[in-house]
């Protein structure tokens, strides 16, 4: 059989990746901080500020993963991330305006493709999410998802961030099956590969149209964006 034919055959979860792949993290921000931007009379481009603020908020999550300490909140990260950001670009800013910043990531709305794709999967497959978000942001977020799914699950069941291998160990208990029968979907290289080398089947959504890396954990199923998902497994 087929990758897809194995999938459709054998995965009876679909496990997706929140920030970046079923919302629009990078977009909402965006739209979140020009207004504040231009308040301060920042010359800069918002996007740029905002990839900023985002690898700064990953680095930040990877090296509290690594500490092997207390997990760390993501809204906490987001904050310290949002701050250096704010203060690298020489921003004048407050803990309160950083604190309402960071708060739009629990209202980001879905990509298009999105809500409608997840809908025809849903008769076919189980529904989950797997975020690195806390569990009060991600219930914050489900009325902007524009649909119910079975499962939504913070990493904090885990006490670490993804990709550590025990993020994706800890959603296969909460749905009770073994690995290869869920397929985790991301946006993201780095989430396909944790969740690959743990043992689940993965789809890479290259909204981005990036290089997946070569990487021994490969995907096992690459799509442009959720519409094409939807296409293949139903």
């Amino acid at each position: 059989m087929t990758a897809i034919e194995d999938i459709r055959t054998e995965c009876h979860t679909l496990m997706f990746d929140l920030y970046g792949t079923v919302v629009d993290i990078q977009g909402g921000l965006v739209e979140a901080v020009t207004p504040y931007l231009k308040s301060k009379g920042w010359a800069g481009r918002p996007d740029a500020l905002v990839t900023w603020w985002r690898r700064t908020h990953f680095e930040n999550s990877m090296i509290d993963a690594l500490l092997h300490r207390s997990h760390t909140p993501y809204r906490e990260i987001g904050r310290r991330a949002l701050s250096y950001t704010l203060e690298r670009a020489g921003i004048a800013h407050t803990r309160d305006e950083v604190r309402a910043l960071v708060a739009r990531i629990e209202t980001l709305k879905p990509f298009p493709d999105v809500v409608d794709a997840l809908k025809r999967l849903h008769t076919h497959y189980e529904l989950t999410i797997l975020s690195n978000g806390d569990p009060d942001m991600l219930e914050a977020a489900k009325p902007h998802l524009g649909i119910e799914f079975d499962h939504v699950l913070s990493v904090a069941i885990a006490g670490s961030f993804k990709p550590h291998v025990a993020t994706y160990r800890a959603a296969a208990e909460r749905v009770g099956l073994p690995p290869e029968k869920i397929l985790f979907v991301a946006n993201h290289a780095f989430d396909c590969v944790g969740a690959k080398a743990y043992g689940m089947r993965t789809c890479f959504v290259d909204r981005r149209k990036r290089p997946f890396g070569e990487w021994p954990y490969q995907p096992d199923l690459v799509v442009a964006d959720f519409r094409e998902l939807a296409d293949v497994l139903t």
